[in-house]
Parts: structure tokens; sequence; C-alpha cells
């Protein structure tokens, strides 16, 4: 009691009590602390008061009700303490969700009255696989936080059977009980006092995401509850675990073990050890991987959690404080690693063959088996659980919204189909650009001096893009594929001016004067030139297309040629051009007639395919005059959210969140951050004006989201609400998407800012229009159907 009432209420450090009690153990020869006599409990006492006294200047308050209303104020205040804010950060948990804390006062029951008293913590479901059997730990003669702290090693909760057989049928009792009531699987705490079982708390279990998947589809099974309640039950942000690395087989096989614990949440992790709960903190939240290394983890460690990659610790079990929160954040954790000794002060720990690690070296954690590696082991990929593709299923008969994905290459487009997209609704050329051996090419071609030159470059760089066109296209047959045209401005692909003028400075005067030195000097003139003083609404995009056409009508060229390739093979290939930051109906309107040109060339050599030609609006002025755009032939529209977030809010994503976003959401000048969670009052509102004015210009009009919001659950939410056609998400967010878009559907989200209800309407419409609507989009080369994906 007094342990625990100086940590709570005096803000004492644990560690100082752990201290004494552990030096009293040793010097009687005590195992446990029930083994301690009760003169020597008095001792540990007194330095426990002693303690409390001397880091809170007051006596330790002996009056019951000063230590209850202590107690109670404690509890309030702890609201405000950095675990319970950071929390709130990190769980999305915004003041209109929960905005304060309660406290119960309820009567004590004691575990530690003999051998026939014990506590406990039971889950009805296995919360690390899922399956349906009893799942829990228990102390005997010990009070329930001698479970959860990790000080002592409990025992599985099986052994009840044997030890406590009449608790044990009570218990399972209760488990039923109370999951056939709540319909979710309960994690409960109990307490037998001489033989008298108590239920002192349930509520629902925290499991993984592979756990959270497998009950859903089995309690459908079972008849507990309907697919649609198995739907809505999953927490999205836990999908991503099913999608966390797991150590290579062949690697793991030939290596052995340095130690080895308990292994208490799935997945792999490779990263520095850092012993130091501050120092993991900063150090990962400054871009370093951190396995944090500690004896047990207590609650306001929590900070540290967030910035690690995995968890570590010697002592506990699989229901101590480190193994419930890393299974609920999805990180690998290890507990109970009793070989391993670890000493703070020289920042390292000893292993069984007495050798040490030491803070920085680089170990490898496996939370599936518990295992602990030196060095980096090489991971895998993971797959999706059988379980997860019957989901899958479910969500994809009751969602509405398509789901594509963002992918640039062959192989992120074939990962994305096999999660379950149905399209790619961005590919960005210029990410083609970037590698090995495509670089130098278009460096040339930005340094040409004539269209001539610059078309003699852009030949050899188109005929590379062209075969990636050809395989991603190939790779998504039967299902659309959006490609944009470059993007970024030019200067992004040279050396910046400093970085050459440092080089020809090194060169020396005769280097300079030869011909490296020419072509550095001739590299920097085009970079001072292209250099801007504000790049992000700059030389880029469709301002590029207008000053270099043949660019975009080199890259427009390559997606009918790819196009037709493999349609000659008899893959049916949906490509769609897409214009990005277009402002006006004029500029879309010249690459308009840039792409009518390309397409009469293409049918006059005997080109049978047809290509959609559309526009990404991501500036604002295009959000406001949607329906122009749509007289300007666009046949499609696709958000793109983080610009158009970066252009409604005026400032960068990477100058924001680098600098003083973090004090706009800790001071509430923003409810959360718009560039991972749509804005649905600022941006939403134009996305919703967009749709509108699109959809009375074309009521068949496809339209949709291709930022990194297209993988946010809310911002989904929003969507499908707003009668956006489909949003486009990362690969590994792709699955994620399809369910939020399912709990979507089944919640009947509504709203999406102005527009929306028309929108909505114009949607319910449009298939009675959808022939008229395709005649009318018959001259844009344009596919018969531009239903939603």
């Amino acid at each position: 009691f007094v342990q625990l009432f100086g940590k709570v209420v005096f803000g004492v450090d644990d560690e100082k009590f752990d201290a004494v009690l552990s030096a009293a153990k040793e010097r009687v020869g005590a195992e446990k602390d029930s083994d301690l006599d009760a003169e020597t409990l008095r001792g540990i006492v007194q330095k426990f008061k002693a303690i409390c006294r001397e880091h809170s200047n007051r006596p330790f308050p002996s009056n019951p009700d000063a230590q209850l209303e202590m107690a109670v104020r404690a509890v309030f205040g702890s609201w405000m303490g950095e675990r319970a804010v950071v929390y709130r950060e990190k769980e999305g948990i915004t003041p209109d969700i929960a905005d304060g804390t309660a406290v119960n006062v309820v009567a004590m029951v004691f575990g530690n009255m003999g051998n026939g008293s014990a506590t406990g913590v039971a889950f009805t479901r296995d919360p690390g696989n899922g399956s349906r059997n009893l799942f829990g730990e228990y102390l005997v003669n010990a009070q329930g936080e001698d479970v959860v702290a990790g000080t002592r090693t409990p025992k599985p909760i099986d052994l009840m059977r044997r030890e406590l057989p009449s608790s044990y049928v009570e218990l399972k009792r209760m488990c039923a009980l109370l999951e056939k009531q709540y319909r979710e699987p309960q994690d409960i705490e109990f307490t037998i006092e001489r033989g008298r079982f108590y239920l002192l708390q349930t509520r629902a279990a925290k499991t993984n995401a592979a756990a959270m998947v497998r009950i859903s589809v089995d309690m459908v099974r079972e008849g507990t509850i309907s697919k649609e309640h198995g739907l809505r039950r999953l927490e999205l942000k836990k999908l991503d675990q099913l999608l966390h690395p797991t150590l290579e087989e062949k690697a793991k096989k030939s290596s052995k073990s340095a130690v080895r614990g308990i292994a208490a949440s799935p997945g792999a992790a490779s990263g520095i050890a850092v012993f130091d709960v501050g120092r993991a903190k900063s150090l990962g939240e400054a871009g370093n991987v951190v396995i944090l290394v500690r004896e047990e983890t207590k609650p306001e460690d929590v900070p540290a959690f967030y910035a690690s990659a995995g968890i570590l610790t010697s002592r506990g079990g699989t229901l101590s404080h480190a193994a419930v929160v890393a299974r609920s954040m999805g990180k690998p954790c290890i507990v109970g690693t009793s070989d391993m000794r670890i000493d703070y002060a020289a920042a390292r720990c000893t292993l069984p063959d007495g050798t040490a690690i030491k803070e920085g070296e680089t170990i490898t954690i496996d939370g599936s088996d518990g295992s602990v590696y030196r060095g980096a082991l090489p991971v895998v990929e993971p797959r999706l659980t059988p379980e997860f593709w019957t989901i899958l299923g479910w969500a994809n008969a009751v969602k509405r919204l398509g789901v594509r994905a963002n992918a640039d290459t062959p192989a992120a487009a074939r990962q994305a189909r096999e999660y379950g997209a149905r399209g790619i609704g961005l590919c960005r050329t210029e990410r083609m650009f970037n590698e090995e051996g495509r670089i130098g090419l278009f460096q040339d071609m930005i340094m040409a001096s004539s269209d001539a030159e610059r078309r003699q470059h852009l030949r050899k760089l188109v005929a590379m893009q062209r075969r990636d066109f050809e395989k991603i296209l190939g790779a998504m047959a039967g299902h659309k594929v959006t490609i944009r045209l470059l993007d970024p401005p030019l200067h992004e692909f040279l050396r910046t001016p400093a970085e050459l003028e440092a080089e020809i400075r090194g060169m020396g005067s005769r280097a300079a004067a030869g011909p490296r030195g020419r072509a550095a000097k001739a590299h920097l003139e085009r970079a001072r030139e292209l250099a801007e003083v504000n790049p992000m609404m700059g030389h880029r995009g469709v301002r590029v297309g207008v000053t270099y056409p043949e660019i975009y009508e080199a890259q427009i060229g390559a997606v009918f040629d790819a196009a037709e390739a493999l349609s000659r093979r008899g893959v049916r290939a949906i490509p769609q051009v897409m214009v990005p930051q277009v402002g006006s109906a004029s500029e879309l309107a010249y690459v308009k007639r840039i792409f009518d040109g390309v397409a009469a060339r293409k049918r006059a050599g005997g080109a049978r395919v047809r290509v959609a030609f559309g526009t990404m609006i991501e500036v604002v002025r295009a959000a406001l005059t949607a329906g122009e755009l749509v007289a300007a032939d666009a046949s499609f529209f696709s958000f793109g959210t983080n610009d158009l977030t970066q252009a409604t809010y005026s400032f960068s994503r990477e100058d924001a969140e680098g600098k003083f976003l973090p004090r706009y959401l800790e001071e509430g000048l923003l409810g959360g951050n718009p560039f991972e969670s749509l804005d649905e009052s600022g941006v939403g509102r134009l996305i919703g004006l967009a749709v509108g004015d699109g959809r009375r210009a074309d009521a068949g009009l496809e339209i949709g989201i291709c930022g990194e919001h297209g993988g946010d659950p809310a911002s989904i939410r929003f969507c499908h609400g707003a009668g956006v056609s489909y949003v486009s998400a990362s690969p590994h967010r792709v699955p994620i998407a399809i369910v939020a878009a399912a709990q979507a559907a089944l919640d009947g989200a509504g709203g999406g800012g102005a527009g929306g209800a028309a929108a909505r309407g114009k949607r319910r419409r449009a298939s009675a229009s959808d022939k008229s609507a395709a005649s009318r989009r018959g001259r844009r080369s344009a596919p018969a159907s531009a239903k939603p994906a």
C-alpha cells in the first residue's frame, strides 16, 4: 500500500522501493515477498515511508479519509500526465471523444490471505492468436499488482484446474456469461479470498490484429455475432499488424539466439539496444530504430514504446505491462528473459554465456518465438491470414466505394492487386526516372539546349518508361491504371548549386578548365536557371508540360504504345492519363490538344486502344472551377489531397510537421494532423464543391482521391459520404481501405461538405443516364463506362 500510494500520489520512482525490498529479501534469504516475516516487513514499511517523506516533504498520511482524498485527487490529476497525454495523442482521442476521467471507489478484497487465496487476469480467448481457449495467469497468496507489475513470475491459468478447482469452474462460467453478454472477448480481473471468488472487472479484451480478425470470423461462425458486427468490431489501425515482417526462415535457422524469453507480441524487429526510457524516446523520435531493453516496464514508460521498434524485458509474463501494451500497439515484444542481467548504470546487459550487449549495439528480436539475436537478421514480407481473406470477402460484398492503389512499379502493382486493389489510382511517372541508369539520362534531357536534343534523350527515356507501363498495366489487367504525367520541378533531378560549386572549387584550376570542369559548370548554370524561390508553387506539373510539351507528348505516346502492345497479346489494359497541378480549364485544354494529337497518330498507325483523359485536382482554383474542367474534356477527376491540403493551409508538410505542427496539436489549434486525416471542414468542403460541380456537368463523372488520405479510415468515411467513386492508397494499406469502406457503408456515413448530398443524388441517378453520358464522352477517347471502380 505504501509503495503504490507513494508511486501514484507522491510520484516516487518505483525503483527506489524495489531496491529496499530486494535488499531485504536477499538479507534474509526470502524468494517471495510473502516469505518475509513481520519484523522485516515493519522495517521495510518504515523505509518506504521515509522515501515518501523525502520525496514529498510531508509525513505519510495515516488518516484513511486523507488517504482517500489524496488518492482521488491523484487519479483526477493523472488525466494530464505524460503517459495519458501521449496515449491520447497517438490513439487520436480528442477532447470531443473524451475530456476527463472518472474515479471509482470500491471495497478491497485480498488475494494474499494464504494459499486458499489468489489473484489473476484471464482472457476469454487467446489474445495472441484468437483461439477459443481461456488464457491468463494467476498468483497464489498475492495481490493483483504482483501479476501485472512483472515482479513475480505467475502461473498459467490452466493450473487452477488442479490447484483451485472450484474457483476455476466459477471463472469459466463467468467468462462464458460475459462474452455472450457483451459479444466481445473479455479481459477479466479476479481475486480469490479464502476460497471465495470475486469478479473485480471486465472489459473488451485487447488483442493483436491476427487474433482480432480470427475472433470476428469465429464468432460469426459460432452464431454469436453477425457478419456486419464482425466487420464493425474491427479496429482498423490494428490491421496494419497483419503486414508486419517476419524473420527470414533460412537466416533464422542458421543463426543462434543469444538468449530466449517469453514471446509476448508477434513480429520481428532489428534496432539498437537502448536501456534508458528517456534516451529510447529521444533516439527513436530522431529517426533511429530502437529496441527498448528493460527489466520491466511501467505505464509511465509508454511514450518510449511509441518511439521504439520493439520491446525486450527480463521480467514479467504474457500479461505484464510490456506484453499487453506492445500487443495493443502491434509491436514485437519479448518478456521474461530471465537469463539476461541488465545493468542500467553501465548501459548493458549480460547474456548467459557471459558476454554483454552494450547500448547502441544492433540486436534482433522475434516476438513470435521469444528469440533474441545479435546483429540484424533479414526479414520477409508477411502474408494475410486465411481469416483476413474471409473478412475482405465480407467487406467487398458490403462496400460501395472503390479501392485502388498508389503504385509506381510492377512489383508494387502486383502486391496491391494481391491485397485486393481493383486498379491503380496513381502511378507517378517521375518515380520511374529515379532508378539506377535512368537519372543520368533524365539529367541529360534537362540539360538539352534545343528541342531536337531534348527529344533525342526523351526517346531513350520513354522506351524504358513504355516497358514499365506495359508491366504495370499487365499486372493490373482488367482494371483501370491512372498514370500521372511528370509532376515535380525539373531542378529536383539535378544536384544543387551549392554541391556543384563545392565540386568545382575542389577540382583545381587545371581540372576545372577541362571537359569534366566544363560539364560541371554547364550543370551549375542550368541548376541556377531552374532554381526557384518557392518550388511548391513554381515550375512543376502542367506548367512543365506547357513549356516543354515534348515531355508530355512522349509520355502520352508511351502509354498508348504500352496499352496497344498488351492488347495485341490479348491482355485487357485500361490506362488513364492524368494531368497534375492544373488550375484552369485553358491549361487542361492545352494538354488535351497534345493528347488528341498523339491519339490521332496512334490510331492512324493502327492502334485500337482507348485511353481516358482526366486531371488531378490539387490546386484550390481547380476545385472551385471543377465544372469548367469537365467542359475542357476531363472524363475523370482525382483529388491529390496531399498538395490540396498544403495549398489550403498554405504550409508545406515537411516544414509543418518538423517545426510548428506538434505545437499546434499540443495547444489544440488543430483537431488532428491534416496530412494524416482529411480536414473535412476546409479541404473537405473544397472536395464537396468540386464533386457537386463536376457531377452537375457530367452525372457519370468518375472521381477519386489519390493522396495518402486514401488509406486513412476517417478520410475514407468522409469520401463515402461525399459521393467519391474510389480511394487510392499505398499497397500495404489497401486491405485497411477495403474494410474501412465497408464500415462506412454499414454505418451509413454521410456528410461530405457542400455538394455532398447533391453528389450522392447524382450518383443514384447516374445509372439511368450512363448511355447519354457515355455518348457525350465518346469524343474524348474515354472508356465506354465511367462507373465507380
